[in-house]
């Protein structure tokens, strides 16, 4: 059952402290198991092999495969799931797309617009945050969309999965974590 998704240097800290172990997909529907040293020692035989979508450490005495997926050994608690609310969150949910003019621009042309503005108790929440591009945001200024006569393209929501997990699982870099993911993270990301 997926847990949680968490960083490099975590993952390692959880290996190097045996309280996990990496899964790896060995062969079309197989799986195999490796403790920290039995996972260096394999990618030592990999090293030469490197694949594009896969990420490697170096050190000063060897390098080391980042692994996909750990598997706790034991554990007392689900982690506490909720989608936070953030800038990058906001951004990927709209899909890097302006809400008022729907143009997909890069990050550093894009804002966050409160639909209510904050001057006339808008809130900062999912469902009163959208993207907007500078020039639609700067339109828009301290008045509705309604006021300001704009149209959204789609009103905002607050997601029911994380947006940056979605983003990620585009991406074949990520394709094995598909096969724990499906089903189970989209159940325990509903949770608040």
């Amino acid at each position: 059952m997926a847990v949680h998704v968490i960083g490099v240097r975590r993952a390692f800290a959880l290996l190097c402290r045996e309280l996990a172990e990496v899964i790896h997909h060995a062969e079309e529907g197989s799986f195999a198991n490796y403790t920290f040293e039995t996972w260096l020692v394999a990618s030592q035989e990999r090293v030469h092999f490197k694949q594009p979508d896969e990420d490697w450490i170096r050190s000063v005495n060897f390098e080391i495969q980042v692994p996909r997926v750990i598997r706790l050994l034991r554990y007392d608690r689900l982690p506490k799931q909720g989608v936070h609310l953030s800038r990058r969150n906001v951004l990927a949910r709209d899909d890097h797309q302006c809400q008022y003019c729907g143009r997909h621009l890069p990050l550093h042309q894009l804002s966050l617009d409160h639909v209510v503005p904050r001057s006339r108790g808008g809130p900062t929440t999912w469902e009163n945050i959208v993207c907007a591009c500078l020039a639609c945001n700067v339109k828009k200024g301290g008045r509705t969309p309604h006021e300001a006569r704009m149209k959204l393209v789609r009103h905002p929501t607050k997601p029911k999965r994380n947006p940056m997990l979605s983003l990620k699982l585009e991406n074949p870099k990520y394709e094995s974590w598909r096969t724990w993911l499906n089903g189970v993270y989209w159940e325990i990301g509903t949770r608040d």
